[in-house]
């Protein structure tokens, strides 16, 4: 279940708690998101919209780590991540985070099954170990007939498909996706987005997704509304109701 209000059971797979991040621009104070609170559980697919600029991606690089609050704090499967050395963390993201960006990231030069791999490259696995990842993986987002191709014999769909099957390889906690289907045509993101539904419903994934698009946004189980720092449920943002106050 996911909720806004801060009062989840203290069982969540992901707690947030009067998150807040400000960023300094010159002599001005820019607050980007203020004292968000976030419950989010297992297996939840959250999608998150909003207008440019309302901290969307800010709010996905503090939970994955990439950035650290003004104040408040992140909690992930019992580990409290904000005030984590700087190494201990990156330990921390390769082992529970699996990222997916609107831009592939792909290295040209690599493989499809290279580039899955390069994740497990920091792990203890043996090369048969990792080759059998990296085989699931491909075989999840069904491109083991790709393995061996470059990104730029892909279509676009298919390296999108490449950047999921990296991002589940190391079989992640949870996976942030940022506007995942952003560069894709309709037909490329419905197939996508039927397989990011399919990592929640048969593999128990945990997903949280920013996008612009209101029918991607439809298929995550809840929709959150960020605008001006503040979390909105789409439920009530229909009544004007907003967390912690009112719109």
């Amino acid at each position: 279940m996911i909720r806004v209000d801060g009062q989840g059971s203290g069982k969540s797979l992901i707690q947030v708690r009067g998150l807040t991040k400000t960023y300094r621009r010159g002599g001005e104070e820019i607050q980007v998101l203020q004292r968000l609170n976030l419950d989010v559980d297992k297996g939840d697919f959250v999608g998150f919209m909003g207008p440019s600029g309302s901290g969307k991606t800010t709010l996905l690089n503090l939970l994955g780590g990439l950035d650290v609050p003004s104040q408040g704090s992140i909690t992930v499967d019992g580990d409290e991540i904000t005030h984590m050395s700087g190494s201990k963390l990156t330990q921390w993201r390769a082992r529970h985070v699996g990222f997916i960006f609107q831009m592939y990231n792909l290295i040209p030069v690599l493989t499809a099954f290279q580039n899955v791999e390069l994740p497990l490259l920091l792990t203890k696995l043996s090369k048969a170990e990792r080759r059998k990842h990296v085989e699931t993986a491909l075989n999840v987002v069904g491109l083991t007939n790709r393995m061996n191709h470059y990104p730029r014999q892909l279509s676009g769909g298919q390296e999108q498909r490449v950047t999921i099957a990296r991002a589940i390889v190391s079989d992640p906690t949870f996976l942030l996706c940022d506007e995942p289907t952003g560069d894709l045509d309709r037909k490329s993101a419905d197939e996508i987005m039927a397989l990011i539904e399919e990592l929640v419903a048969n593999h128990g994934k945990t997903v949280l997704m920013v996008t612009h698009d209101a029918v991607v946004a439809a298929r995550a189980h809840t929709t959150l509304h960020l605008d001006k720092g503040v979390l909105v449920e789409a439920s009530k943002l229909e009544q004007g109701v907003v967390a912690g106050g009112v719109a």
